[in-house]
């Protein structure tokens, strides 16, 4: 059984990836019609989001007692 805050993280980690793949459809399905401002826009929410994703990953190390010193 899951507790509430793994449940939450899983899901939350599921949404995130779902919104980067919309995103690259989106990118992928609309290349002719995007400038290159709307481009960079995209990319950058994309690189954003996946941070997100690196930054949870981070934290439940911590969390769970990885040593993070580098």
């Amino acid at each position: 059984m899951l507790t509430y805050n793994a449940h939450y993280q899983y899901e939350l980690k599921s949404l995130i990836q779902s919104e980067v793949d919309r995103l690259k459809d989106t990118m992928i399905i609309a290349h002719t019609t995007f400038d290159f401002p709307a481009y960079k826009h995209h990319v950058g929410v994309i690189e954003g989001l996946k941070k997100a994703l690196a930054l949870m990953e981070e934290a439940e190390s911590i969390v769970n007692g990885a040593d993070t010193r580098g």
